[in-house]
């Protein structure tokens, strides 16, 4: 997988700007994971001898094997929401972003090139390398007018309300 983002150097505690990626080409790109995630969780069921009633228990303990547990939190003040994303251990060029009138998409993968400080490497080797994450909005946004930075392991977005009445998603 190749990763927008940018390639620039940046000072300890810069924030990073971020460029997202278009939706249509990210929702592809995360259906590949969907699936491999699909394969694990049957492999699990094979595993247990194709005992039914333990599906999602297959899927979640499929997620914690390939995906990095990634929270999330949210603020809305004037007009504006503000997302924030614990990315802790991904550069910028190793996450891609989406963003839709009514969800985030983030989709992360680490280079196997990237050094990392000595304290937090050993904890962060031992987690899976890969981020996959939807975020649904309570309020529609504008996508055009996102700001999306990198600070310190923390994917900060932020977006404007759009002023029309929120629609359902499909």
């Amino acid at each position: 997988m190749t990763f927008a983002g940018t390639s620039r150097k940046k000072q300890p505690g810069t924030p990073l700007r971020l460029t997202p990626s278009d939706p249509a080409t990210l929702q592809w790109e995360m259906q590949q994971l969907q699936l491999a995630l699909a394969r694990r969780a049957y492999e699990l069921f094979v595993l247990r001898g194709r005992e039914h009633g333990h599906d999602w228990e297959d899927w979640f303990r499929a997620e914690s094997e390939l995906l990095r547990p990634v929270s999330v939190a949210f603020s809305e003040l004037d007009g504006r929401t503000s997302v924030r994303v614990n990315v802790l251990g991904f550069n910028a060029d190793e996450l891609k972003v989406a963003i839709q009138p009514q969800r985030i998409m983030i989709l992360g993968q680490k280079q196997a090139n990237v050094t990392e400080s000595e304290r937090a490497a050993d904890y962060l080797r031992s987690m899976p390398d890969q981020i996959m994450r939807v975020v649904d909005l309570a309020a529609e946004v504008e996508p055009s007018s996102a700001v999306i930075e990198l600070q310190e392991g923390m994917l900060k977005f932020e977006l404007s309300k759009t002023d029309r009445p929120q629609t359902k998603i499909a």
